[in-house]
């Protein structure tokens, strides 16, 4: 049960994934919204009921991170921080 005082959602931490290219390894994506090292996590999730998502890379590759915390395939970024209050269109 959480208390009063802690989010049951995450906090939005962004309106905008962010893109990274990744080497191979362990990754502990942060699930909060808290981290100051978006999308990573720096344990501020400690004040939380939630927990960083580990996310094995197995060959380098090109990710969109997911920084609102609001998509359906977390970690990566599916769009979902466009539907949100406060967002923005890049102008092209």
């Amino acid at each position: 049960m959480e208390s009063a005082n802690q989010p049951q959602e995450p906090r939005i931490a962004g309106l905008k994934s962010v893109k990274q290219e990744i080497e191979p390894g362990i990754y502990a994506y942060c699930t909060c919204g808290y981290s100051s090292n978006q999308p990573f996590c720096d344990s501020s999730c400690s004040i939380t009921s939630f927990k960083p998502l580990l996310v094995e890379i197995s060959e380098r590759r090109r990710i969109s991170w997911c920084t609102c915390k609001r998509t359906g395939k977390s970690p990566v970024c599916d769009g979902a921080h466009k539907l949100l209050p406060g967002y923005v269109a890049p102008v092209k």
